[in-house]
């Protein structure tokens, strides 16, 4: 966790911003969660911890963190952007059930080489890329 409070230092530093210690309580209870995070539920988690952080705070802190490369905004459909963990996690993609929400993450090496392939084949350089998959789980398939 040191090495990401180190980048999230750097990156405020570099875009002329303080780091304050609002800030670095957002970024350590972000960094302790391991899930997909809204703004709200983020808040929720800081705001026990830290009553004085303000929502306002953890929103601006939450787009510093992404724009940090230390997270990325995925969308399930649902219309609530959330963030995961990027910096140091390995990438993957998601499939999502359009019945009851429930996410998965996927890792597909051959998914990733054929979207390599494709790009040196445009002579594209890709420099991230997200990939959701919408559909019915198991469970929902069933009913």
């Amino acid at each position: 966790m040191q090495k990401e409070i180190e980048l999230f230092k750097e990156h405020l530093k570099k875009i002329n911003l303080k780091v304050t210690s609002q800030r670095l309580k957002v970024l350590e209870a972000f960094l302790k969660t391991e899930k997909h995070l809204s703004c709200e539920e983020l808040f929720l988690i800081v705001h026990r911890n830290a009553p004085e952080v303000g929502y306002t705070t953890v929103y601006r802190t939450l787009k510093l963190i992404q724009k940090s490369g230390l997270a990325r905004e995925v969308d399930f459909g649902d219309r609530v952007s959330r963030l995961e963990h990027e910096y140091g996690h390995q990438h993957h993609d998601h499939m999502v059930c359009l019945k009851c929400g429930k996410f998965f993450e996927v890792y597909e090496p051959e998914i990733e080489a054929l979207q390599d392939k494709l790009a040196k084949k445009k002579n594209f350089t890709p420099v991230r890329h997200k990939m959701e998959i919408f559909g019915y789980c198991r469970e929902c398939g069933k009913k």
